[in-house]
């Protein structure tokens, strides 16, 4: 065999040894409730909300629902005309036991989703602040988990993995393998082995005076990569930052593909911009895609394809071990298109490579090396939904 086969075949047994150590984490993650914490201050829930995502009324509602003694929302939009607002009118009158007030935010920055964060830090009354995007949904139980979770003294930020919720079409099938299955997992194998800071929008928690300490959600409104941002500036107060063990649903709805190439290659760019050489090293998890250009560059020799039959049958048994760990049902009947999945997860990340540009909530910007956002004049993208507030 050639060099760059006996190469591809070392980068695909590194890849092995990767899924094995992160199916390990995951189950190790997800075992067992967290302790109760020792007291439950009172929270400020920070929605920014934009137009009618799949599944609107069920996620938003699930927020009025939760087992906790004292907290309250604010919503956050930037056009007090926006459609969602009549829903959330009416979950406020439905649930008149949980304060829930609506703030019409401006959003000057590029990163418009921080400048409505920053409003509704702001407007809150409550010292623990946690923000969540539009498109989360949570069991009764979470908010309990959270705070636990934050509870130390040493601990400044919480965040929760998230899986998909209610895929409707086969391209939030391949998406939901991406969420559960895929970064899911990067994310576990990050924050337990290698201690790295980071926040998703699925949830950030976190004391007024930790955000504060890192210039508010203002200081991040340049920035793609918001969430990155807050949790790498929190670890860098010497506060922990914590992955819970609380897993929380985004609703997927009927995306179309292109929905979801762009928003997964913006996902990609982030990644990208906030850890350039984490990024680069994800390309040895690629099992699937480095057996198969191992089979291509080996001329089809028999190790090639033990090489693919194995990567095959490995991806196909960690991801369904990973989401009965989460209860990643979704994930779970889709677990078919695995190789599909992995093999567009190599497109993506490669095509994240060769650009700089991003289509976000219907426009598009260009990203500079350091992770910050610039709008392209006349560069509104042809797809543009209405409901788009997922990061």
């Amino acid at each position: 065999m050639t060099a760059l086969a006996d190469a591809l075949l070392g980068a695909t047994a590194l890849a092995w040894v990767y899924w094995a150590i992160a199916l390990v984490s995951v189950r190790r993650h997800f075992r067992g409730a967290p302790p109760p914490p020792a007291a439950l201050p009172p929270v400020s829930l920070l929605k920014p909300v934009r137009g009618i995502d799949p599944g609107a009324d069920g996620a938003l509602e699930s927020f009025f629902r939760l087992d906790y003694p004292a907290y309250e929302i604010v919503f956050g939009v930037q056009d007090a005309s926006d459609p969602v607002v009549p829903h959330l009118e009416r979950l406020r009158a439905e649930h008149p036991d949980v304060p829930a007030r609506l703030v019409v935010a401006a959003a000057p920055g590029p990163n418009r989703k921080a400048c409505v964060l920053d409003a509704l830090a702001r407007a809150a009354r409550h010292e623990v602040l946690v923000a969540t995007d539009a498109d989360m949904s949570v069991a009764p139980g979470w908010l309990r988990d959270v705070v636990a979770a934050l509870s130390p003294e040493d601990v400044g930020l919480v965040t929760c993995p998230y899986r998909a919720a209610d895929p409707g079409s086969l391209a939030a099938r391949l998406e939901a393998l991406h969420m559960g299955v895929t970064f899911l997992p990067s994310a576990v194998v990050a924050s337990r082995l290698f201690r790295m800071p980071f926040a998703m929008g699925s949830t950030m928690a976190l004391r007024r005076s930790d955000l504060d300490a890192v210039g508010g959600f203002a200081a991040l409104a340049p920035f793609l990569a918001d969430d990155y941002e807050l949790g790498a500036r929190v670890g860098a107060l010497g506060r922990r930052v914590v992955l819970s063990s609380h897993v929380v649903s985004s609703v997927l709805g009927r995306p179309r593909f292109r929905e979801v190439w762009q928003r997964e290659v913006r996902w990609s760019r982030c990644a990208r911009a906030g850890q350039t050489a984490g990024h680069l090293g994800y390309a040895l998890t690629f099992a699937t895609p480095l057996a198969a250009a191992a089979l291509v560059a080996s001329r089809f020799a028999p190790a090639g394809w033990a090489a693919l039959a194995g990567s095959l049958a490995l991806r196909w048994v960690v991801a369904a071990g990973m989401a009965r760990a989460t209860g990643d049902a979704a994930s779970l009947r889709a677990l078919a298109l695995l190789p599909l999945r992995d093999a567009l997860t190599a497109v993506v990340w490669a095509t994240a490579l060769l650009g700089r540009r991003v289509v976000w909530r219907g426009h598009v910007f260009e990203v500079d090396r350091s992770g910050r956002l610039h709008e392209l004049a006349g560069g509104a993208s042809e797809l543009a939904p209405a409901g788009s507030q997922r990061a």
